[in-house]
């Protein structure tokens, strides 16, 4: 594994949460990169990422999902390198994820409960953000 954990930058962390709805289903689905890759080249928190980290960040969750703990390792890794104000950006990145292939799986939703615990979402605000991404990926 690639060590850029000492060095992951906040655009990084978000990544990594990203990447980490997507694989949590074991099947990374085209939707969910395309979507990655959107919210990347697009919004304004991602101005001057450096998109080659992507690659980087990307196998550091591969790695970390095939070890036992590393999921914990992982929401270590993101609250050491995140700053608070990103919490809820993180999440709805997440959401954002998790919907964008038109289901919800069940490993998603225990993933989603489990990132809203670690960056300590409040309920309602994340009912909130969870509505949100719902409507944005509603199809006709």
């Amino acid at each position: 594994m690639i060590d850029i954990a000492h060095s992951l930058t906040p655009q990084d962390c978000l990544v990594a949460v990203m990447m980490a709805v997507s694989a949590s289903d074991e099947n990374i689905r085209t939707s969910e990169l395309v979507t990655i890759e959107a919210i990347v080249n697009h919004l304004p928190v991602f101005a001057g990422y450096d998109t080659d980290r992507f690659k980087q960040v990307s196998q550091m969750v591969f790695d970390l999902f095939s070890v036992e703990d590393g999921l914990d390792a992982l929401f270590g890794l993101i609250r050491d390198n995140l700053p608070e104000k990103l919490n809820e950006t993180a999440y709805a990145l997440a959401c954002d994820v998790a919907v964008s292939d038109g289901a919800l799986h069940e490993e998603e939703l225990r993933l989603l409960e489990e990132i809203r615990y670690e960056l300590q979402i409040d309920r309602l605000h994340g009912a909130a953000i969870e509505r949100g991404a719902r409507a944005r990926y509603m199809t006709a």
